[in-house]
């Protein structure tokens, strides 16, 4: 053994540092082996990624990517975070969404969450949850000095906020002890009913808060109606600066200053499973907001944005609700690293119904064990620093700042809700995004991808009635959805869901990664494979086909064996009855096959064809 001399050197140092060009010819290496003659940057190019609003991510990030200094958390222009200490003083606030109308179950579980973590509560009032009258009996019991209320009232909001400020003085809080968000949000309620708002209870709320309450702010910037329709990152935050311009012309027009009426600001973000972009996003609305607030005349920190994160519905989904556990981790991940002040973790159950206990425990246990195990908020800013998250954050401002100066060349926010510049917007995106799902370019896991048609039904009481009339509502699964609630109906009403016989040919090393492929490309619509005899030729597949009782059948196998036997094993299957024919792989020209199914294809027109032409309504 050789005994490496003490010399107090680091053994890296006998490496010299690889080059970016020498990284690229690694990369043209292995792009030619696959037989791609891309040099250069072009290899490069090849390995990129394009996400939301045309940004690309790149495969490799080096100093040369570094842009300018995002400042110091707790100073101007905010991008590490609005407090110089983050959350390593006590970690974020973990709060918790009650939705349920009725007060005393409300009231449950709230001194539940309470008992077992949650530090905030977050209750929705207007139309389906709790009325004025309940939200004494909702809050009963809770220490209001210690435990912040944020409310989300609607057009109740005035009668709300005064309830809760009422409330305070009641129960004998002092001022400088009340922590509060009184949840008037005019804008937002117009973009979820298409109802105009008042803004007078707005202002009413803002000046009583300035009176005697200084730990109460009035007004909420909530970008989750045009995430939930759909909209990118970059177009929720740059409504959400539209949002805070029209608030603080409000305010401001009602005599406040510019520095007051940034304080009676909070924003509401939605945090999504993408972690990176959620960490952008919030640093990148940190950074676009203290622009606006210095522009507009803000002083000091007045311009440090309250971030609240939420866990994206729109990703949330009804079948196999379980899998929503591991997004919902990703984005409260993504939020706390981000630098959200508060962060709520939707319950995995959310899409389906009135989530239950356990769901609940879930949900709060989340942020608990990414502060308390991960020791996430003992450090300030972690993702500062990164070549890719500090591009990304910058990158995503820039093409936010461009689409916030499109609103305001649109008169505004208001103007450009009313001329349905804002509906066509977002509805544009999501047609863009809703064909990367349907080709599955996007997967949804236990959906589209890995559907399991044995996976028991998860039941839950109905939510509450939420207010419509404006901006849709968006899934990831809805497509999907459709087609699976139409099994759910044919298997109903008849005893069996609609087959699909895999006609598996040759050996399992030919036909099994497709047999795979098209097994769970079928269950995504609810269709059942029947993979039964394992393998078939010409010969048999006939009568294994009637003895599935399947009308419709697929291929499955290499590409050589389908050139040897793919047009008789077609033929028979034509000659047994089988309806349509499909082919897993590539398109070619076999005799009697219909369609073929690949990586790649549109799943959601596949499924929706063989449905319609089996009959299932």
């Amino acid at each position: 053994m050789t005994v490496l001399p003490d010399d107090g050197l680091s053994l890296a140092a006998e490496f010299p540092d690889a080059t970016h060009e020498q990284w690229q010819r690694l990369v043209e290496g292995v792009l030619r082996k696959s037989g791609k003659e891309i040099s250069g940057d072009d290899a490069e190019r090849v390995l990129s990624t394009t996400i939301e609003d045309g940004l690309i991510t790149r495969p490799l990030y080096t100093a040369r990517d570094a842009v300018a200094s995002p400042g110091f958390p707790g100073a101007a222009p905010f991008v590490r975070g609005g407090r110089p200490e983050g959350s390593a003083s006590g970690g974020w606030d973990v709060r918790q969404r009650h939705a349920g109308n009725d007060p005393a179950r409300v009231n449950e579980a709230v001194l539940a969450d309470l008992e077992n973590g949650v530090t905030s509560l977050w209750l929705t009032l207007d139309p389906g949850g709790l009325t004025v009258d309940g939200l004494g009996r909702a809050l009963e019991g809770v220490l209001l000095d210690l435990a912040p209320v944020v409310l989300d009232a609607g057009a109740a909001s005035g009668a709300a906020g005064r309830a809760l400020l009422a409330r305070y003085e009641a129960h004998g809080v002092r001022p400088e002890e009340a922590r509060a968000n009184l949840g008037a949000d005019p804008l937002g309620h117009e973009a979820r009913s298409g109802r105009e708002l008042d803004g007078g209870d707005a202002v009413e709320l803002a000046r009583a808060a300035l009176a005697g309450w200084p730990g109460v702010r009035a007004l909420t910037v909530d970008a989750l109606p045009y995430h939930e329709a759909g909209g990118s990152a970059a177009e929720e935050l740059g409504l959400s600066l539209a949002t805070g311009v029209a608030y603080l012309r409000l305010l401001t027009d009602a005599g406040l200053t510019v520095s007051e009426a940034c304080g009676q600001l909070a924003f509401r973000y939605a945090a999504t499973a993408d972690q990176f972009l959620t960490i952008a996003k919030l640093r990148a609305a940190r950074r676009l907001w203290a622009r606006v607030a210095e522009v507009a005349g803000a002083h000091g920190t007045a311009g440090a944005q309250q971030q609240h994160a939420v866990t994206s519905s729109v990703m949330m989904t009804r079948r196999d609700p379980w899998v929503n556990m591991l997004r919902t981790t990703l984005a409260a991940l993504g939020a706390g690293v981000g630098g959200a002040d508060a962060v709520t973790v939707l319950p995995f159950d959310e899409a389906i119904g009135l989530p239950d206990a356990f769901a609940r425990r879930i949900a709060r246990n989340t942020s608990t064990i990414l502060l308390e195990e991960s020791h996430l908020g003992q450090v300030i800013d972690p993702a500062g620093g990164s070549w890719y998250v500090e591009r990304l954050t910058d990158e995503l401002a820039h093409r936010s700042w461009e689409f916030f100066q499109e609103l305001e060349a649109a008169d505004g926010l208001p103007g450009a809700l009313r001329s349905g510049f804002v509906g066509e917007r977002l509805a544009r995106t999501w047609a863009a995004r809703s064909r990367r799902l349907a080709t599955r370019r996007e997967p949804i896991t236990g959906v589209s991808e890995f559907p399991s048609l044995a996976e028991r039904t998860v039941a839950r009481e109905p939510s509450p009635a939420r207010v419509s009339g404006g901006l849709p509502r968006v899934r990831r699964d809805e497509a999907y959805e459709a087609l699976r609630a139409r099994s759910d109906a044919h298997l109903a009403a008849t005893g069996d869901r609609p087959k699909v016989f895999l006609a598996a040919l040759g050996p399992a090393a030919a036909h099994t990664a497709r047999v795979t492929f098209a097994a769970n490309l079928f269950q995504a619509g609810g269709i059942e494979p029947v993979h039964e005899p394992v393998t078939v030729d010409a010969d048999s597949v006939a009568a294994a086909f009637v003895a599935s009782g399947a009308r419709v059948a697929c291929l499955c196998s290499s590409d050589a064996l389908y050139e040897e036997g793919a047009a008789a094993v077609a033929a028979a299957l034509r000659g047994a009855g089988a309806q349509r024919i499909h082919l897993a792989g590539r398109p070619a020209d076999y005799p009697d096959v219909d369609a073929y199914v690949f990586a790649g294809c549109d799943a959601v027109q596949t499924l929706t064809s063989v449905l319609d032409l089996l009959g299932v309504a």
